[in-house]
């Protein structure tokens, strides 16, 4: 029995993971952390050596109030100056005390301080950089999220890091950048504990606009505690909760459209969360949605490449999900359904 049990499942895979590649791109047209319309030129143009696009599109998300694109556009200015540094380099010359390169000076220097090995003292040293970038704009959150990072590399107290949240959601309470840094903090990794983690996104979520990122907390500490290294103990995080996690965060990605850019990281960590739970069909549907746009986060927590983890993950995806289809008719054939 267990000889024709894999025959049929070789069978099955044979005959129906052509067919559901269907809404897939092709792996050539798969990108890693692709920018979006907005950022992109201004990354080619620093690329060039020329920081005013930068400049003008950061300036831009500070006037208007878009804490979330500035806190992604940040991050990513930041990795960006990481490997090129000509164009940063010509921004703090010719404006030093610009409230936007100091977001962004402030930023790369924790980044960098984490993947030292003498990280907490690096960080120790950054303090005054993050105060300069919360002092040129008070009402600007993403150096609050700054320093939430910050106290998570330097082992502050419950009591510091309560003090720092209060200050960033004073300026937007319901900031994803900050949350995120929160959950972080609470997950097991790091000073807190899985019950912790799950709490805190939970009521987060619940309190969340329609649409808001937000929605997408709790499947975040689902993937904290599913790729965790720690053995999981009789008394963790039961099934039932990780399937509504990722219930809610699957309600949020049906709300954006096919291949969006924003909600790109949240459907990757989604499908990552759906493959360790073995929900197959629902894995398909996302990369589907997911379409051209992979993330970094969180292929990095398990794969030294992201992005042929991603690919790779992909193909498992459509062969588990062609594994259970009945040998006659498809995907599309009527009745039929996932054994």
């Amino acid at each position: 029995m267990p000889l024709l049990r894999a025959f049929i499942r070789t069978a099955r895979m044979i005959r129906h993971t052509g067919s559901l590649s269907e809404g897939l791109p092709a792996d050539d047209d798969v990108l890693l952390d692709a920018p979006d319309a907005r950022l992109a030129p201004a990354l080619v143009a620093a690329g060039t050596g020329d920081p005013g696009p930068v400049a003008k599109v950061l300036a831009h998300t500070r006037e208007a109030g878009e804490w979330e694109n500035r806190d992604r556009y940040v991050q990513r200015l930041a990795a960006f100056a990481t490997h090129r540094t000509e164009w940063f380099e010509s921004w703090q010359s010719s404006a030093p005390h610009d409230p936007d390169l100091l977001l962004v000076k402030a930023e790369l220097a924790v980044s960098r301080a984490f993947t030292s090995p003498a990280r907490a003292e690096l960080l120790r040293d950054v303090t005054p950089l993050i105060l300069a970038a919360s002092d040129a704009d008070s009402g600007d959150p993403v150096p609050w999220r700054v320093a939430l990072d910050h106290a998570r590399g330097t082992n502050a107290p419950h009591t510091a890091f309560e003090a720092l949240w209060s200050q960033a959601v004073r300026r937007s309470p319901h900031h994803y950048g900050c949350h995120v840094s929160a959950l972080q903090y609470l997950s097991a990794a790091w000073y807190g504990s899985h019950a912790e983690c799950f709490d805190f996104a939970e009521r987060a979520a619940q309190d969340a606009l329609p649409g808001s990122l937000l929605k997408a907390l709790p499947v975040r500490a689902a993937l904290a505690y599913l790729t965790t290294t720690a053995p999981r103990t009789p008394h963790g995080i039961p099934r039932t909760r990780l399937d509504a996690a990722a219930d809610l965060a699957i309600e949020l990605s049906r709300a954006y459209d096919t291949a969006d850019a924003w909600p790109a990281e949240v459907r990757n960590v989604l499908t990552c969360v759906l493959t360790e739970l073995q929900r197959w069909p629902d894995a398909l549907e996302q990369l589907r949605l997911i379409g051209p746009y992979a993330t970094t986060f969180p292929w990095d927590r398990v794969c030294d490449d992201p992005l042929g983890r991603f690919l790779e993950l992909r193909d498992t995806v459509r062969l588990e999900v062609a594994a259970a289809l009945p040998l006659r008719g498809g995907p599309g054939t009527s009745g039929a359904h996932y054994a």
